[in-house]
């Protein structure tokens, strides 16, 4: 059976990387949560998709420029004043279920990673107990093999799309994080088009596919023999599904 990951926490049918959203997904019959983690210079593990706040809070600047608790103080948009989760709050709504914990670990404003980010994550992941169930995923090979050097004992999974063919090349961008990673997801209009070539090289077991959202896709991806699909409406994929 195809796994059913929640991506964002299901960002199409609440407010992205909110704890509501958690919440309500933790109560669905899917297979996991996708989520993503930033680090500030005061050395906070924040759960927000962009490394800037201007998309989804009522702030401005960088995340990393946070200084201590004032997450508390920046509201999600489109939420019922909610705030910034912290990675440990995000990890205790689902400590007591079986969901997959697929966590990104995003890179700061100018494309790098992160320094000490994988470290921090991995401990938190340990501390609650929860590293049978994780997965520390990233776009970039440096970031997972840094994760493999500090948490080999936590799975690793890699995201791909047409940017990362443009940095690494298909084939040889495949290949390298084949090497670093158990999991390799990738964007599902490339693996569509090169599905042949891709299936050659990774083991569909260890394939995902993202972010397919409506009906037909849905099927489509469901029906393939790959390890897991990561979308933004788990609803429509768990209908879907049945």
């Amino acid at each position: 059976m195809v796994h059913i990951i929640g991506h964002r926490g299901g960002r199409n049918l609440w407010p992205e990387n909110s704890l509501s959203g958690f919440r309500k997904l933790a109560q669905m019959p899917v297979d996991g949560v996708e989520f993503d983690i930033h680090l500030t210079r005061a050395g906070e593990v924040l759960v927000i998709h962009d490394p800037t706040l201007d998309r989804t809070t009522d702030a401005d600047g960088l995340v990393a420029d946070l200084r201590p608790g004032e997450n508390r103080t920046v509201r999600l948009k489109e939420s019922d004043g909610e705030t910034i989760p912290t990675l440990e709050e995000v990890l205790a709504v689902f400590k007591d279920t079986s969901l997959e914990l697929h966590i990104e670990l995003k890179t700061n404003a100018d494309g790098t990673p992160y320094e000490g980010l994988a470290a921090k994550a991995a401990a938190t992941v340990d501390r609650l107990d929860l590293a049978k169930r994780s997965i520390l995923t990233s776009f970039h090979p440096d970031a997972l093999v840094d994760i493999r050097k500090v948490a080999p004992h936590i799975r690793t999974l890699s995201s791909f799309d047409s940017r990362s063919v443009e940095r690494l090349g298909l084939m040889n961008g495949l290949s390298l994080l084949k090497e670093c990673s158990d999991i390799i997801a990738v964007e599902k209009s490339l693996l569509a088009a090169q599905w042949e070539q891709i299936t050659e090289l990774v083991p569909v077991g260890r394939l995902g596919a993202w972010v397919p959202n409506d009906i037909s896709d849905l099927e489509y991806w469901l029906a393939k023999p790959i390890r897991q699909i990561t979308t933004d409406r788990p609803d429509l994929a768990l209908q879907a599904r049945r």
